[in-house]
Parts: structure tokens; C-alpha cells; sequence
């Protein structure tokens, strides 16, 4: 069961590609993470705003998870309005299905 609540019929291809694999991570926190980002923002991203995310989507969930929590520095390539935005948001966790709360 992967968490996702939204339905990307309306998506197109590359939206659809980018909602699975947030996730569809590595970690389940990352899931939790960038699926419920990519979940809420995704409609409303421009084109190279979704490069970024794919950018920072390519980069290792250890790493990422380290990165959001500060426990290790931000590289300076990431230091970007995107990245701030997902390191942002906190997953709504009473969204969760049953199983995964």
C-alpha cells in the first residue's frame, strides 16, 4: 500500500511518473515526504519547477532524510526556494490509511 490519496487521471505523463515515484521511494519517510508534496504540488508546478524536483528526486532518501533534518548540511545546490518548500512540509499523517499510520 503506497499512501497515495489523489488519483493522477488528470495528470499528464510526466506528473503521473513524477507522483509514483515520490512514492515509491527507498524509505518510508521520503515517501511520506515527497509523495504528500508532490501530492499537494504537483498540479501547480511550472516546467522548471518539476526539473528541480526531479533533480532533488534522483538524490539518495538517506541523504535527503539527513538534509531535511539538518543532520548533515544542505549542499549549497540545493539551497533553493524548491527544496525549502519540501523540507517545509509536513505530511498530514491523519491522512494515512489505516495500515500506515
Amino acid at each position: 500500500m503506497t499512501g497515495i490519496s489523489r488519483t493522477s487521471a488528470d495528470l499528464d505523463p510526466r506528473r503521473r511518473r513524477i507522483l509514483f515515484r515520490a512514492w515509491h521511494r527507498g524509505i518510508r519517510e521520503m515517501d511520506l515526504i515527497l509523495g504528500q508534496f508532490a501530492e499537494a504540488e504537483l498540479s501547480v508546478l511550472s516546467e522548471v519547477e518539476l526539473d528541480e524536483l526531479e533533480t532533488i528526486m534522483r538524490e539518495e532518501d538517506n541523504d535527503l532524510v539527513r538534509w531535511i533534518t539538518g543532520e548533515q548540511p544542505l549542499p549549497v545546490r540545493y539551497q533553493t526556494p524548491m527544496f525549502e518548500r519540501i523540507a517545509a512540509y509536513r505530511p498530514d499523517f491523519d491522512k494515512l490509511p489505516e495500515g500506515m499510520k
